[in-house]
Order: structure tokens, then C-alpha cells, then sequence
């Protein structure tokens, strides 16, 4: 049994669920009133709740066999964010000059897709592991160029490696690699029919 699918959730129900990053920070307040603030990991996880999303008798079985061939908490899988899916800003096509992955130093062809959020030295830039390869386009210098990409992990490989100092640029839709957090999936028919929606929570992963 593999530990990860790359099939994706069903992208209907996908698109009503609720949830988004979360961030583990250490605070210790001092007796000066000052803090102590400590982030115990470099990125973020995002968790997700499907429930939100099940609209119908027909998106409730949707997710039901999709959890059986998941095996519940056991393979991970592909999911859309329904607002963080692209390397655009939120309303806008991609394009190869969406965000910055590599600079040339004349011997590196393979560079990993990233997405930045701020500006300057205090943005945070996250690693995407699961892009969408047939949306993947790269540029070096704002010139278009040829180039694959691993879908199951994210990095580009271009056919030449660029000359130094010169910028890589990519642009691409992705899905965030997740796994049910539970193991049971209570199902109620008569409440639901009724309007009570199951909660169905979904967390991130490192394939």
C-alpha cells in the first residue's frame, strides 16, 4: 500500500470547505512584561474541514468512497485549496513571471517551485510540492523556457542550466498534499437529510 495518492479530492466538494494555515508559536512573558516568542517550525500546516463543503446526498457518497480508498487516515492525497491554489495573486491568470524560484550560477537546471507571501527580506516563502504540471510555465530573465516539472514533487528541471545571475521564474496552479484526520467517518443519513453536515477534518503532510 503507498503512503501517498496523487489523485485529488473530489474538487466540488472541495471548493465549500473552510479552514487555512496554522502556526505553532512558543510565548513566554517575562516578569519585565516583555515576550519571549519562539516559532517551533519554519512553515506552516493548513487543516481543512470538508464537512462545510458536502452539499448533497451525492457529495456526502462522493467522500465516503474517497475515504475507503484512502483507508482513512492511512494514504495521503491531493487537495485544492479553494483560496490559495495558484502562484497569482487572488483573480489574476498565471503567468511565468509570478514568483522568483532560482538565480543561475551556470551549473543548477533544477530548482524548487516556490510561493512567496510579503515582501522584502520578511516574506515567507513555502516550498509547493504538488503543482498542477500541465499549468507550470518558467521563464528565465522574462524569456519563456523550456522546462519539466516532477508533479509529485514540485521541482523544475530546465533543459540548459541559465547563466549566472540570471532569474528563474515560474508561474502554476497546485494542490496541498493532505490526509483525513480521522479514522472513522460517522454518518448520519436522517440528520443529514435534515441538514446537519458531517465534520470531515483534512491536514497537511510532508510526503
Amino acid at each position: 500500500m503507498v503512503s501517498f495518492s496523487e489523485e485529488r479530492f473530489p474538487i466540488s466538494v472541495a471548493f465549500g470547505t473552510s479552514g487555512g494555515p496554522e502556526r505553532r508559536t512558543d510565548i513566554v512573558r517575562l516578569s519585565t512584561g516583555y515576550e519571549n516568542r519562539n516559532q517551533r517550525s519554519r512553515h506552516s500546516w493548513r487543516r481543512y474541514d470538508a464537512g462545510s463543503g458536502v452539499k448533497s446526498l451525492s457529495d456526502l457518497l462522493r467522500v465516503l468512497d474517497f475515504f475507503e480508498a484512502r483507508r482513512g487516515r492511512l494514504v495521503g492525497f491531493r487537495f485544492r485549496d479553494p483560496l490559495d491554489a495558484s502562484s497569482a495573486r487572488w483573480g489574476q491568470g498565471v503567468t511565468a513571471l509570478d514568483q522568483r524560484i532560482g538565480t543561475g550560477d551556470g551549473s543548477t537546471s533544477s530548482f524548487q517551485l516556490v510561493k512567496r507571501y510579503g515582501e522584502g527580506e520578511g516574506a515567507y516563502v513555502r516550498p509547493i510540492r504538488k503543482p498542477v504540471a500541465a499549468s507550470v510555465r518558467v521563464a528565465v530573465d522574462g524569456a519563456p523556457a523550456e522546462a519539466s516539472v516532477d508533479p509529485a514533487t514540485g521541482l523544475v528541471t530546465l533543459k540548459a542550466a541559465p547563466a549566472a545571475g540570471r532569474t528563474i521564474t515560474a508561474g502554476f496552479e497546485f494542490d496541498v498534499p493532505v490526509r483525513f484526520d480521522i479514522d472513522h467517518l460517522a454518518v448520519n443519513l436522517a440528520a443529514f437529510e435534515a441538514g446537519d453536515i458531517p465534520s470531515i477534518p483534512l491536514v497537511e503532510i510532508r510526503p
